[in-house]
């Protein structure tokens, strides 16, 4: 063998490290020749070699050329002192963003304490701040033992004692916020465990010494240093990035200018792409090195010594032989790992009571790659911060959804194992139909019935003034209120589907409903009335009681589904509408409600197309959204009711009804009804400051 020429790091006559972190151009210190503006390092001597990056208050651990990132070091938490005995905002990013650093999606939010609510905050513009990620963390002071917190193996944090929340999209924080949850001025909590906030690389906080250095106060943790991931990208003396649409994620790239390719990037096997963040450099396939500098691009060269060119040519031969059968005998074995680790032979047993099921239910993993054309991009239906979904055509020629999730915890396969046994046997017009799963993944993939005509949401929120009809509004919720009663009171062991949206219901081309995604569903055993879980939901839709108390019951789902019928009536989004009181939808709906102004927030195409049932959904959506579960209605009643307001429309509008709505007058001309005007009422009295805070409170699922 030949020894390969190392490719340069840096230009001629510059310090490419410091300490023992390479610092590759564009970064680099000392002579302004020997970085690209604005990425300019410090490498500090005082106390041993250190790089360090904008302030000074970040250390350099890693540079990334290939990924365009740079890991970097924090110390301590971001609220400081452990001691916070009121809510408390500090500032967060201005060390990397006033230097055109961004936060990865490679990180998360963790917040130790008991009963705080922390969320990461960015600046939206026009003086509002959004959410970017969030999660609670709760205690029960009953044992006075830290250890009765009680976390699962795997991710560590289960929102007791302490809690985990993703961060899914590249963004520019601004700030750390931390609420309490509870009154008083909560010695006893910091006592029983000091209050620390961290934006940490994603699985730093699930090494159980660090979790434990924490949780067990073994140590002062104002000194202990926190990994996190930043992104970059080259800006200045280049050409203006394109534009790119609202919510553009960090994974969307565009051919850059030609200008932008022959100044940044100078090796002459490289490429240049644009990103949100500014432009980027790689080498080409085959080539490895630094893109940035001149021949920094460099492909492996090997000298084989051989008597004859067919001796060449027969060692060529052998090496591919050899490769292909290495790799075919990895992929089985690969398969077989998944397979085993994912629980297949326990699926197999658990569906083998029928023998339909069990021949449907296992797919192999090579027909999936042959549906999805090895899950090219262009199959690609859409995504968020649990997967992927992939449209498929399987060799029966059935058109499949095919769900690709990230990355779980091993605690988890277990519960989705039977959860696929069980939504396996669901048999519902209007629930999403699972057909298979393949678990000869890292992750387990799930197959439904593919649904070609979106979802409610997005046929809801149209531009313009005219959305679905005020029929078709109320067939889906009637339709979606059979699916849910079906899944709490009519298949053999409860289910709880935990995030009802309108997202996830799917509508076919007949505008029949569809209720999807399960990935966050429970299911509760007949002997028992609910389940204590990790809080799980959507912004806007989210059971509060379940948020404070983390018990999971059948009612979170018909709060959920509340939430839909105020969004059917008002088509205002439950997630992004608020009032310059605070107020969320919600909260705002319940009182107008009570005051008997509804007209102000209700959908005009409702009032127009609308009679006298609109009254009567609004009272049946006011008793769904009630703060307290056992004053709910069950869905099976909420079913009837839609239904019986279904059967009783002719189809003529009753411009009497709507006029006294208009005028602000009482609708109610029957004791039943006084009664429900009655109960309203009470219960816009009930939001208290911390519920109508639930109400409008951001954080991710």
């Amino acid at each position: 063998m030949a020894a390969a020429t190392p490719a340069p790091l840096g230009r001629p006559g510059c310090t490419t490290s410091c300490g023992n972190v390479s610092v590759p151009f564009p970064f680099g210190f000392g002579s302004p020749v020997c970085y690209w503006p604005g990425f300019n390092l410090t490498c500090d001597d005082t106390s041993g070699p250190r790089l360090l990056l904008g302030d000074g208050t970040l250390r350099v651990a890693e540079i990334s050329l290939r990924n365009s990132t740079v890991r970097v070091i924090r110390t301590g938490s971001i609220t400081g002192n452990a001691d916070i005995t009121s809510d408390r905002n500090v500032s967060f990013g201005g060390s990397f963003m006033d230097h055109g650093y961004m936060l990865s999606s490679t990180n998360e939010l963790v917040l130790s304490g008991c009963n705080l609510l922390s969320t990461l905050q960015e600046d939206q513009g026009h003086g509002k701040s959004g959410v970017i990620s969030g999660c609670a963390s709760f205690c029960s002071f009953r044992t006075k033992k830290v250890d009765s917190i009680g976390q699962p193996a795997g991710k560590y944090c289960s929102g007791m004692g302490c809690c985990q929340a993703p961060i899914n999209y590249l963004s520019s924080p601004i700030g750390v916020q931390l609420r309490w949850l509870d009154t008083g001025n909560h010695r006893e909590a910091l006592t029983f465990l000091p209050a620390y906030v961290f934006v940490a690389e994603e699985g730093w906080f699930d090494q159980r010494p660090v979790a434990d250095e924490v949780l067990f106060k073994r140590r002062d943790f104002r000194d202990w240093p926190v990994p996190f991931v930043l992104r970059w990208g080259v800006k200045q003396g280049l050409p203006k990035l394109p534009d790119w649409p609202v919510n553009t994620t960090e994974v969307q790239r565009k051919p850059c200018p030609s200008e932008a390719q022959s100044k940044l990037c100078e090796s002459e096997n490289s490429v240049c792409t644009a990103e949100p963040i500014g432009y980027a450099c790689q080498c080409k396939d085959g080539y490895d090195g630094n893109p940035y500098i001149r021949h920094g691009c460099q492909g492996v060269s090997i000298g084989i010594g051989v008597s004859s060119a067919a001796g060449f040519m027969l060692m060529v031969v052998a090496a591919i032989y050899m490769t292909k059968r290495f790799k075919h005998q990895r992929e089985i074995s690969l398969k077989k790992k998944f397979f085993t680790q994912n629980r297949g032979q326990l699926l197999q047993q658990l569906v083998s009571q029928r023998a339909d099921i069990a021949e449907r239910m296992i797919i192999p993993l090579d027909e999936l790659a042959k549906a999805t054309n090895n899950f090219d991009k262009a199959r690609e239906l859409g995504g968020g911060g649990h997967g992927t979904v992939y449209k498929g055509m399987l060799s029966d020629l059935h058109v499949v959804a095919i769900k690709k999730s990230k990355i779980t915890v091993q605690k988890e396969i277990d519960e989705f194992i039977n959860e696929v046994a069980i939504l396996s046997q669901i048999n519902h017009r209007n629930v999403v139909k699972l057909l298979g799963c393949c678990m000869e993944t890292e992750v387990p993939l799930l197959v439904y019935e593919f649904i070609s005509n979106g979802t409610l949401y997005h046929h809801l929120h149209v531009e313009g003034p005219k959305s679905l009809s005020w029929l078709t509004r109320l067939r889906v919720a009637a339709e979606t209120a059979s699916a849910l009663a079906y899944l709490h009171s009519s298949v053999s062991i409860p289910i709880i589907h935990r995030d009802i949206k309108s997202t996830n219901i799917l509508l076919e081309a007949t505008m029949t409903s569809k209720v999807s995604d399960f990935g966050a569903s429970r299911y509760v055993p007949i002997d028992k009335t609910g389940l204590t879980t990790m809080v799980q939901g959507t912004v806007g839709y989210l059971d509060p009681m379940y948020f404070y108390t983390g018990r999971l019951t059948e009612k979170s789902d018909v709060y959920s589904f509340g939430v839909i019928l105020v969004e059917l009536l008002t088509r205002k989004k439950p997630f992004s509408y608020f009032f310059s009181d605070g107020d969320g939808l919600v909260a705002h709906f319940v009182n107008l409600l009570a005051e008997q102004n509804l007209v102000q927030i209700l959908d005009p195409q409702v009032i127009e197309e609308g009679g006298k049932e609109v009254e009567e959904v609004s009272l049946l959506a006011a008793s769904c959204i009630k703060l307290t579960g056992d004053e709910r209605p069950t869905m099976r009643k909420v079913e009837h009711t839609l239904e019986r307001v279904l059967a009783s429309m002719n189809y003529i509008k009753d411009d009497m009804v709507v006029s006294k709505i208009k005028d602000n007058e009482t609708a109610a001309n029957n004791t039943s009804s006084t009664m429900e005007w009655q109960n309203v009422q009470e219960s816009s009295r009930r939001f208290s400051l911390e519920e109508e805070y639930l109400m409008s409170a951001r954080f991710p699922r």
